[in-house]
């Protein structure tokens, strides 16, 4: 219990994500056959579905968006600040401890590896996370990008139409407008919490500043 205690954040976060893909599973599967019903076609069965451009194309188009937000929200609240935000650093706070040299944590037996070891290795660990995020933004956007090219390849042989090729895919206004529909509302979620965080709380949430500090305070 107590393992469970210290992870349940990442255990229902993990079960939301799984129930939230076998609900878009099931009603994809339905479109996707239904569409395919009203051109004569067979339908497919559910693995065959699961591997589809159909499924892939939405769930990584989603995915890029996300690890998009993430990554230019970690890098961004490096260096840029929101007066009052709780997701904000303080911008009249010269040091912060996020800003503590490594290296002085070179002999830590606890510190992490890349600390311990230096150079190039300690480097590229300062600066993992939003290097990571970014890394999984990019394979989002290939794999939607590949799977998106197949959806419409589908598409274009159920009414007919000559398959457009994988690169002419991607400079097509549909691929950009899958990206850019969901680039905004990450963006926009990404706003709203910064901004309404300087005014709103959440007792108990460390997202939040304490419910009686001021507007003013940045920070938790």
């Amino acid at each position: 219990m107590k393992w469970l205690r210290d992870n349940s954040l990442t255990v229902v976060l993990a079960v939301a994500t799984v129930a939230a893909l076998a609900g878009m599973l099931f009603t994809g599967f339905s479109v996707y056959n239904e569409e395919l019903a009203q051109h004569q076609r067979p339908a497919v069965g559910i693995a065959a579905y699961l591997v589809s451009g159909h499924f892939l194309s939405a769930v990584f188009e989603n995915w890029e968006s996300e690890f998009l937000q993430m990554s230019a929200y970690v890098v961004l609240t490096a260096f840029l600040f929101q007066r009052g935000s709780a997701e904000s650093r303080d911008p009249d706070r010269k040091t912060e401890p996020q800003d503590e040299e490594p290296a002085c944590h070179r002999g830590d037996r606890n510190a992490p590896l890349p600390v311990r070891l230096g150079g190039i290795a300690r480097t590229l660990y300062s600066y993992s996370l939003g290097i990571t995020l970014f890394g999984l933004f990019l394979f989002s956007f290939v794999l939607h990008m590949r799977y998106s090219a197949a959806a419409q390849a589908t598409e274009a042989a159920l009414h007919g139409r000559p398959v457009p090729g994988l690169l002419q895919h991607l400079g097509s206004a549909q691929f950009w407008f899958e990206s850019f529909q969901n680039w905004q509302s990450e963006f926009l979620s990404t706003a709203a919490i910064v901004i309404l965080s300087i005014f709103l709380r959440y007792r108990g949430s460390p997202e939040s500043k304490p419910v009686a500090a001021p507007h003013s305070q940045t920070g938790d």
